[in-house]
């Protein structure tokens, strides 16, 4: 359109038709014809294509009226069945023509678009984001991150996390919600697996995650799920996650993840209280002071939080979470039993039986407590179980007592004397060179339990020993923590 205008100002200014299209680069004849249509009166060069049907003529134009009575008389029809019918009235042409000329006269249901701010005290809406960030040195690292913000004040908090477990998105909530001084009326979420399993087409929910269900009834908190990518259902029309990214993450350059941590906590001062929210030109901290009023406390605080977890106590007595092992007591073998799990412990019940362990983070890492595993060496008949009990028990504390036991050797007066079970355990030394020897000597008269004592913690118990406290053992793979 702007060629056929800037055709029509050179011929305004006198200049003559050869001479027009030379300047223009068109043919002559365009020029003539140019000069004899309606001045040009938009630039929409899409919409004039069309109004003067230039290009080649499509063979489902003359079946555009019998389309658009069959969606006249049912809008939702099909496209294959629009196909079929039309096929039968001659149409001979592809069906990618059609659809489109289909989908060009359907009618659409435009849906308005909700908007709508926040009362103080009302909304906080909360998700997961992950982003790649490259450091100053060149490597690059998948970083993770729970974003929180309220709704009214635009307070943000975001907090980097290493997965997107439900306990993850439980403990990250919770301290959220205790930094603001309590929670709003409702949590808005998205529809993660880690908050709902099932819901209907309406979007109501008809199975939430048990864990994360019995942490919202313990907090105290209300919750309400929104589609995906559809912002203004959460009552914003800001993107949390695309904000913090855009914001923080993809405009500034880290030198490590320590820098990282520290810019997060300068970028949460700049953009909570420096600087004003671009969509109520307010600073956050100044409405947050009206907010904090109408904040609910929460009924735990985050360190007491427990996550509700069903467990069963397997036939070795332990009850297995997340890979590591946690002592029960022998009777309460084979019986269901709940986890409560907190940040530091975790305490097991399975009917009347209770008990308490440290929690465990490393790998394959257990607890196992010193009255459960004399009551199980009680429990099992027979010298031989009783005795493969307690050296397996010994070869769990970690690679101390199994480089041990591993060299123990019979003494030649064992041998001669053929004697057996404990008398001969009690008679065994070491092998020349072997570890134990290195420990200064042999199993004689005790010497199991004093060697064992002096590269374990004495209060350790051993067979036939006193009880035994928390400590650690250094193992090949790390720390052991044994209990």
């Amino acid at each position: 359109m702007l060629k056929r205008h800037e055709i029509e100002v050179l011929l305004k200014a006198g200049h003559a038709k050869m001479e027009v299209a030379s300047l223009a680069g068109v043919s002559l004849s365009s020029v003539k014809r140019i000069a004899e249509e309606a001045p040009v009166v938009h630039v929409d060069d899409a919409a004039e294509r069309v109004k003067r049907r230039i290009g080649r003529p499509s063979q489902v134009e003359n079946f555009r009226k019998l389309v658009a009575e069959i969606l006249a008389e049912k809008a939702a029809l099909p496209s294959v069945e629009v196909l079929r019918r039309v096929r039968q009235a001659g149409y001979a042409g592809g069906k990618s023509a059609l659809y489109g000329l289909v989908a060009s006269l359907r009618p659409k249901e435009v849906k308005p678009l909700v908007r709508f701010e926040g009362l103080p005290g009302e909304f906080s809406q909360h998700d997961f984001g992950q982003v790649e960030v490259e450091f100053r040195d060149g490597t690059v690292r998948r970083i993770r991150f729970f974003a929180s913000r309220l709704k009214y004040s635009r307070w943000v908090r975001v907090s980097l996390v290493k997965d997107e477990t439900v306990e993850t998105l439980v403990r990250s909530l919770a301290q959220h919600l205790d930094s603001w001084g309590g929670a709003p009326l409702v949590c808005v979420f998205d529809r993660p697996k880690t908050v709902a399993l099932k819901w209907r087409r309406n979007g109501e929910v008809t199975e939430w995650n048990p864990v994360f269900a019995c942490a919202t009834l313990e907090m105290g908190i209300g919750v309400e799920l929104c589609w995906p990518y559809r912002a203004q259902e959460k009552g914003a029309v800001e993107n949390l996650v695309g904000f913090v990214k855009g914001s923080f993450f993809k405009v500034r350059r880290f030198q490590d993840p320590e820098d990282l941590e520290q810019q997060l906590g300068d970028w949460h001062r700049e953009v909570n209280e420096e600087r004003p929210c671009r969509a109520t030109g307010v600073i956050p901290a100044v409405r947050l002071a009206e907010e904090a009023i109408r904040l609910r406390p929460l009924k735990v605080r985050p360190a007491e939080l427990a996550l509700r977890i069903p467990v069963y106590v397997g036939p070795t007595g332990t009850v297995l979470h997340d890979g590591h092992a946690y002592s029960m007591p022998p009777e309460a073998i084979s019986m269901p039993g709940t986890l409560y799990l907190y940040a530091d412990r975790a305490r097991i019940v399975a009917g009347r039986h209770a008990a308490v362990h440290p929690r465990k983070f490393a790998p394959h890492e257990g607890s196992s407590l010193a009255a459960h595993r004399a009551a199980l060496v009680a429990a099992v008949s027979g010298k031989r179980g009783k005795r493969y009990l307690k050296r397996q028990q010994l070869l769990d504390l970690g690679e101390p007592a199994f480089l041990y036991l591993t060299e123990i050797r019979p003494s030649p007066a064992a041998a001669v004397g053929g004697r057996g079970g404990s008398a001969a355990r009690d008679s065994a030394e070491p092998r020349p060179g072997g570890s134990a020897a290195r420990h200064g000597g042999g199993a004689q008269g005790g010497g199991l339990q004093r060697l064992l004592r002096g590269a374990l913690p004495a209060a350790l118990a051993f067979p036939g020993g006193e009880a035994a406290r928390h400590h650690s053992v250094a193992g090949r793979g790390g720390v052991v923590g044994v209990t």
